[in-house]
C-alpha cells in the first residue's frame, strides 16, 4: 500500500500533463488547418 501512496502523485501529474499537451497539440492542428483555408480562400480571391 506504501507504493500506491508514493505513486499516485506521479501519476496524478503524469495524466495532467498528458491532457494539458494533447489539448495545446489539438488546438494547434486545428488553427494550422483554419490557416491553411484561410491562404487557400485568399489565393483563390486573386485569381
Amino acid at each position: 500500500m506504501e507504493y500506491l501512496t508514493v505513486l499516485i502523485p506521479s501519476a496524478g501529474v503524469g495524466a495532467v500533463f498528458y491532457f494539458a499537451m494533447r489539448a495545446v497539440f489539438k488546438a494547434d492542428r486545428s488553427e494550422r488547418e483554419a490557416l491553411a483555408r484561410a491562404e487557400e480562400e485568399a489565393h483563390r480571391e486573386k485569381e
